[in-house]
């Protein structure tokens, strides 16, 4: 069978922009690339983000006598 050559390539590649038009594969490509860049913020997102601050369960004040 042996590996393809460039024309072999460049056939299936007007094939497929005719069944599918130019259109539509750059939609895709842009649909791609959004949600790749959407899985990369989402893996960065939760070691950049801080912790958010713990409340503390008791409350320190300083208490006044009555006089």
């Amino acid at each position: 069978m042996g590996s393809f050559s460039i024309w072999h390539w460049l056939i299936v590649l007007v094939v497929v922009m005719l069944v599918f038009g130019t259109k539509k594969l750059g939609n895709m490509g842009s649909d791609i690339g959004k949600a790749v860049k959407g899985f990369k913020d989402g893996i960065k997102g939760d070691e950049d983000k801080p912790a958010a601050p713990v409340a503390p369960s008791t409350i320190d004040v300083d208490a006044k006598e009555k006089k």
